[in-house]
């Protein structure tokens, strides 16, 4: 039997920090205490060194590329950079190739991470226009939930059917994560830049194509239809400040029926970034103003958005470098994304409780994903020892993503994770990430 105990470490869990120990059997907490001492003689003994412990990070929204678009990333690379990162739990979306619409291609992804994955693991189901029947089918016990663009992205999965919009929304009880930007908006902006720069349009004018309006029109719709029908409505990668009136902080997290999401690059970004970095930090929705930025990491601190994510999806260099009309948004960030969080701690941004709410129990709450995001006893051992004083550059060499970049490369982050266990299993420890692929699928409380 695996038996880790892990010493000295600041424990954060629930809205509070407290020094203590905790002690792994096969893959759940056994004991948290004070001080706890080995029952046993084969108990490992991980000493935390007075760093902070905390539970896995579940990021809601990733791209991991497999199947159909593996030359940019896969199942095994993109979650061993997750584990790196202090990410022990995913989702990722139908946008593969083929897309995840049948029942039947929604489990060859689950048999597939199966036997890759170092990190747990949940597929959403696609929605499109037409495969309502097979929506329906979806079990709310195995999967996390049903996705739907709004707004055509990588994969071309738009939903732009009216009728069946609402009809997906009153049939279903499971959670219906959104992609919100309003098409016709984005393809009349684009056309008008198209007709002053051809394809070549330089890519500060993203944030004015895909613009704040193409994503107000869209969530504003969105949660419009939620509150007509009552659909358990999750908003992604909510981008500007507009779009926050659409939220509330009212009402506890569990009473809510509307939730909202914010990924990393929305809250370290700006359009000012575009000069340096170019399509590197081209997203959809895009990367928008300092004032936009600023409202978001408001409404994350007041509980009007409840969750950070990332959105990773990887690019190739050789397809970023493409010109605008064919470059590819998104951008690899499920390695770096804790650390940019504890980064924003020394900021005085937001405090190491608010980190772990928002990466860690909010995902598992709004979910209702079954044992996981919580330091508890009877809860499986995914857990994080990060410290926050030990600083490191994010190089080539040491970015795990199969694309190898990143918009943080030559970035210098102050916190580093030292080790992620993953079921009970110490994954990466010092830097490395070991060859135990023992992520499992995540299962919820419906």
């Amino acid at each position: 039997m695996n038996r880790i105990l892990i010493k000295n470490a600041k424990i954060v869990n629930e809205g509070t920090i407290f020094e203590g120990d905790v002690y792994i059997e096969d893959k759940f907490i056994k004991e948290i205490a004070e001080k706890i001492s080995p029952k046993t003689s084969d108990v490992k003994i991980v000493d935390a060194e007075g760093s902070y412990l905390i539970p896995g990070a579940i990021d809601d929204q990733v791209h991991f590329r497999e199947p159909g678009l593996t030359h940019k990333g896969s199942i095994e690379t993109e979650s061993r950079a997750a584990v790196a990162g202090g990410v022990t739990s995913y989702i990722d979306q139908p946008n593969t190739v083929p897309n995840a619409v049948t029942q039947e291609l929604l489990e060859d992804k689950y048999r597939r991470a199966a036997e890759v994955s170092y990190a747990n693991y949940s597929f959403m189901m696609g929605g499109t226009n037409d495969n309502l029947e097979e929506v329906l089918k979806t079990d709310p016990k195995t999967v996390a939930g049903i996705k739907l663009f709004l707004g055509s992205s990588t994969g071309n999965m738009l939903v732009d059917d009216e009728a069946v919009l609402e009809k997906i929304f009153s049939s279903t009880k499971m959670l219906i994560a959104t992609h919100c930007e309003d098409e016709a908006t984005i393809r009349e902006n684009l056309g008008k830049y198209k007709e002053e720069y051809g394809d070549d349009i330089p890519v500060k004018f993203h944030p004015e194509i895909r613009s704040t309006e193409a994503c107000y029109i869209s969530s504003s719709r969105a949660v419009a239809l939620a509150k007509k029908t009552g659909a358990r409505l999750h908003v992604f990668h909510v981008s500007t400040a507009k779009e926050l009136d659409l939220f509330t902080n009212k009402i506890p997290l569990e009473d809510k029926k509307i939730t909202a999401e914010v990924c990393i690059h929305h809250l370290w970004f700006t359009d000012a970034d575009y000069d340096t970095k170019g399509a590197l930090i081209k997203w959809n929705p895009a990367v928008k103003s300092a004032a936009d930025r600023d409202a978001l990491w408001k409404a994350l601190l007041d509980d009007r958005i409840d969750v950070i994510a990332t959105d990773h999806a990887p690019h190739t260099l050789e397809e970023k470098k493409n010109p605008y009309t064919s470059s590819p948004s998104g951008g690899p960030l499920v390695q770096h994304s804790v650390v940019a969080m504890f980064e924003a701690h020394h900021q005085k941004k937001i405090s190491v409780e608010k980190i772990v709410e928002k990466m860690c129990h909010n995902p598992a709450k709004i979910f209702k994903i079954e044992k996981r995001g919580f330091i508890r006893e009877g809860y499986y051992a995914d857990l994080v020892i990060v410290n926050p004083g030990l600083p490191w550059n994010v190089k080539k060499e040491n970015i795990l993503a199969k694309c190898g970049w990143s918009p943080f490369e030559g970035v210098n982050f102050k916190s580093r994770i030292m080790q992620t266990f993953v079921n009970g299993q110490l994954v990466y420890n010092a830097g490395k990430v070991k060859d135990i692929r023992c992520g499992e699928r995540l299962t919820f409380d419906r």
